[in-house]
């Protein structure tokens, strides 16, 4: 049958199997993450708190090749406590939750284009090829930027704040790993700018003169949160801000093909 001739309860029918498959893909890597815990937690989440975590130990040789020590970051103990009786169970299954669905997301991502892609018309869809591609490598590489950059920064700068010298920090490990997991999927997401300028272009609602009308205010805004989420220094703030300008100019390239297509 085709598309255009199925009532709603039967397009409801079909968006339930491609919910059903993509959750079951989800539940599936949640259990390997599930299973696979001290890779998960002593290899992955807990690292970046460490000297030795690679984005750490690179930043501190850079310090030094440049004289300073300004760039050794998390070089002291952060200690993680546990302060519920089911706080390291309950975050042991949130934590292969979201992993499950870090892991899943291409395929997730692929079911739910599979249902959008018979709605749309035959030169969209030549259009849009490579969608699931490019959509899921910005995902991952979000997300890798957000666990290998703004994590790394993050930790040190929350975790060594301090409102005076009588009060230690000792970090909740479900605060740890909300902070965690929300950097890292906030990073995925922010990734997907050039997509979802795209589609925002395709419907009409951005143009090339807005993103550059409002370049500068866009500007503005990345810096000022790479000033809140890194250390007091420039290059921090800089390392964090030049992929989401880098982003937004291909935003801007990108909405411009589109309206070129549409007009021609």
């Amino acid at each position: 049958m085709k598309d255009k001739d199925m009532s709603f309860l039967q397009h409801l029918e079909v968006l339930r199997w491609h919910l059903m498959r993509s959750i079951i893909a989800v539940v599936v890597f949640a259990i390997v993450a599930f299973i696979f815990k001290d890779i998960i937690f002593d290899q992955i989440l807990l690292t970046p708190k460490t000297p030795e975590f690679f984005t750490n130990r690179m930043l501190c040789a850079f310090g030094k090749l440049m004289n300073t020590d300004g760039l050794c970051i998390n070089d002291y103990k952060l200690e993680i406590i546990n302060i519920k009786l089911s706080g390291q169970f309950a975050t042991h299954i949130t934590v292969s939750m979201v992993a499950g669905f870090l892991l899943a997301f291409p395929y997730v991502f692929f079911e739910f284009w599979k249902f959008l892609l018979p709605a749309l018309k035959e030169e969209e869809r030549k259009h849009s090829r490579g969608t699931v591609f490019f959509t899921s490598v910005l995902f991952s590489l979000g997300a890798l930027f957000g666990y290998y950059i703004i994590v790394p920064l993050s930790v040190n700068f929350l975790g060594s704040y301090s409102v005076s010298d009588a009060v230690t920090n000792k970090i909740n490990l479900n605060s740890y790993i909300q902070t965690f997991t929300s950097v890292v999927l906030a990073s995925a997401v922010i990734f997907e700018l050039p997509i979802f300028i795209f589609f925002l272009s395709k419907i009409g609602l951005v143009t090339p003169a807005i993103l550059k009308k409002y370049r500068k205010h866009s500007l503005i805004i990345i810096l000022v949160l790479s000033a809140i989420i890194t250390p007091p220094d420039i290059f921090s703030q800089v390392l964090v801000s030049l992929p989401l300008i880098i982003l937004y100019e291909v935003g801007i390239k990108i909405s411009k093909r589109v309206e070129r297509k549409q007009n021609s």
